[in-house]
């Protein structure tokens, strides 16, 4: 299995980096600066016959409240704390985010024809070792506040790509629950409509599901 988390960035400015890690072992398997490299490394291993995670440090899912509790349209999602989604700094990320996930979902999909995902755990995990199933998880990373870690030689966002991805892998090792949620709203599922627009095999009932959110742990590396 392979995990391979995205530091959400401008391109154009060098702010996009990419890592990725096998598991058993949580093996660095890549790192990159840019989303074209990142859609090889996640091909190479559904291209294996391998399962892959992708996760993007962006807001992924958000809460739509009721017809009756527009009082509550923006409110952030439960876990967040001081950075809600629709802050500053979240809403930025969100919008670059969705439209990295968009092309590198579409170049996935170009890549492996076919291919079934999903934003849930248990569908993905359910279905290992079934071809028909969905191979390719769809998640979203947090690293921000306590979770920043130490720069790498590489800089801030590959050390934060890295950071994701172990914590990512580690959490679901370990069971897959979620440290986001925009329970009691309903939420939007980013993912499941890029997933959509890029023309992947994905069921419709996603798009009002959350999305697995996974915190990242500081790390220190030289």
């Amino acid at each position: 299995m392979r995990v391979v988390a995205v530091d959400v960035g401008s391109v154009r400015t060098g702010s996009f980096a990419w890592a990725a890690v096998d598991m058993p072992g949580e093996a660095l398997a890549g790192h990159g600066a840019d989303p074209a490299t990142a859609v090889d490394s996640v091909a190479e291993a559904l291209q294996a016959g391998g399962r892959a995670v992708l996760a993007w440090e962006a807001p992924m899912a958000v809460p739509v409240p009721g017809s009756d509790e527009w009082q509550h349209l923006g409110r952030g999602r439960a876990g967040e704390g001081n950075r809600p989604w629709s802050a500053r700094a979240g809403a930025a990320a969100m919008g670059t985010g969705l439209v990295q996930a968009g092309w590198m979902l579409a170049e996935v999909g170009r890549a492996v024809p076919g291919l079934a995902v999903t934003t849930q755990v248990r569908r993905w995990a359910g279905g290992a070792g079934r071809s028909s199933e969905p191979r390719l998880l769809l998640v979203e990373a947090f690293v921000s506040g306590a979770g920043k870690p130490v720069p790498t030689v590489l800089g801030q966002h590959a050390a934060d790509a890295e950071a994701a991805a172990r914590a990512v892998a580690e959490r679901l090792a370990g069971g897959g629950e979620t440290d986001v949620l925009c329970a009691p709203h309903r939420p939007f599922n980013l993912l499941a409509a890029g997933a959509m627009w890029a023309g992947l095999e994905i069921a419709g009932d996603e798009l009002g599901t959350d999305v697995l959110v996974v915190r990242a742990r500081p790390v220190g590396r030289a």
